[in-house]
């Protein structure tokens, strides 16, 4: 059983008042947060055996060369991987989608090639692609969404020609929760030729993720939205792909020897990671997904689509409110945008704040999307592993009270 009140004992941030009010913390979407299993391994690490990796003979630093590749074999497991050696840590999502275009996308997009992605993409699955075709001459084209919330899946298929060269798009919409059809949708752009770029940042922390079963071509996604530390991310890529791709960044650790006539690279994943790396936040993102797979990511699956289902049933029951994105919520993620009524985003965030509940308001990294909504910004709640039907009945709650004090007569 998924026993939601004994995980929230796990996270210590929650047994707190914020406003002299039980914290209700509903802002996942933007950054989970941590168990007390992730704290304690980075504090460890510090306490025990701090040490730069790779570099040294002694005790202290093979135990800690140890812990980062050993943290490196859990994210990949993780998402069943075929080899560790397929696994970069990066800072975050928008720098393994960066690595791509700088990397990838330099060597092999030329002009009149085509990149497809939506309208719903967060700004980090959309402005290096457009920064890409300025450099190149390609072009971007944006699947438009449906008045539900849906992809326009038709104009997709319309569009693959043997000119597009990728498709870059997000797994689940961090504002719509949309859930694209997206093993079909890789095996379309396949089928012309394309590569596809999972943006999996919200998806990889909510849902079972196996590159192998989807056969994408990249997969992008952050720690600290999966209950790791900021400051570390993953790119995962198939192992022919990743021999082929010049490094992103150059320095120390991504060489195998350097003369003043030239350099020759070291092998995968160390090629791609120049420099000292996010040690304590590896090996933190390691025990996050230690405590992902103890759950069982299809239980937390299961435990989203429930709570979901009560938020959206419960949510569509406040005056005036508005949510964007699919109602069904099979066909969604746990992160919920509204409106409601004239009343400004941020203003019903701060009402909600007094009441000890934490969500986000704003357009929340994508612009395009409000922008095709018509809407300045939306408000968001996001659920995660730790959050209860209670929290929905407090935030409706929250709401009710600030449609009280901040509509106009």
């Amino acid at each position: 059983m998924f026993n939601t009140k004994k995980i929230r004992q796990d996270f210590p941030i929650l047994d707190q008042k914020t406003n002299n009010k039980p914290l209700i913390y509903l802002d996942s979407g933007a950054s989970s947060q941590k168990p007390q299993t992730v704290i304690e391994s980075m504090d460890t690490y510090y306490r025990q055996y701090n040490a730069n990796v790779h570099r040294g003979i002694y005790q202290l630093s093979e135990k800690a060369s140890a812990a980062y590749e050993n943290a490196r074999k859990k994210v990949a497991r993780f998402i069943n991987a075929s080899t560790w050696r397929e696994l970069i840590f990066t800072r975050n999502t928008t720098e393994s989608i960066n690595l791509v275009a700088y990397s990838w996308g330099l060597a092999n997009i030329k002009p009149g090639d085509i990149i497809i992605t939506t309208e719903m993409e967060h700004h980090a699955n959309l402005v290096p692609w457009q920064q890409l075709a300025a450099q190149t001459g390609a072009m971007v084209k944006y699947i438009p969404i449906t008045e539900q919330g849906y992809l326009d899946l038709a104009k997709y298929e319309a569009w693959l020609s043997p000119a597009v060269k990728l498709v870059a798009i997000t797994q689940m919409s961090n504002v719509l929760g949309t859930i694209p059809p997206i093993k079909t949708m890789i095996k379309q752009a396949h089928a012309v030729g394309a590569l596809v770029l999972l943006d999996g940042a919200q998806s990889v922390p909510h849902m079972p993720v196996d590159v192998q079963t989807l056969d994408c071509d990249f997969l992008a996604f952050s720690g600290h939205k999966m209950l790791g530390p900021t400051g570390i991310g993953a790119l995962w890529s198939r192992k022919d792909i990743l021999s082929a791709m010049p490094p992103f960044m150059t320095g120390g650790d991504m060489i195998k020897r350097v003369t003043l006539e030239g350099s020759t690279w070291n092998s995968l994943p160390w090629k791609f990671e120049a420099g000292t790396p996010a040690i304590a936040e590896a090996i933190g993102f390691g025990e996050a997904v230690e405590y992902l797979d103890g759950l069982g990511m299809a239980n937390i699956r299961q435990h989203e689509i429930e709570l979901t289902s009560y938020a959206l049933e419960q949510l569509n029951q406040v005056e005036g409110l508005q949510i964007y994105g699919p109602q069904n919520p099979q066909d969604r993620g746990g992160a919920i945008a509204f409106t409601m009524g004239d009343i400004h985003p941020h203003d019903i965030a701060a009402v909600l704040d007094g009441e000890g509940i934490a969500i986000r308001a704003g357009h929340h990294c994508a612009m395009p999307l409000h922008d095709k909504l018509g809407l300045p910004a939306t408000t968001r709640a996001s659920f995660y592993i730790y959050n209860t039907a209670e929290d929905v009945d407090r935030l409706v709650e929250g709401l009710d009270k600030a449609r009280e004090l901040l509509t106009r007569d």
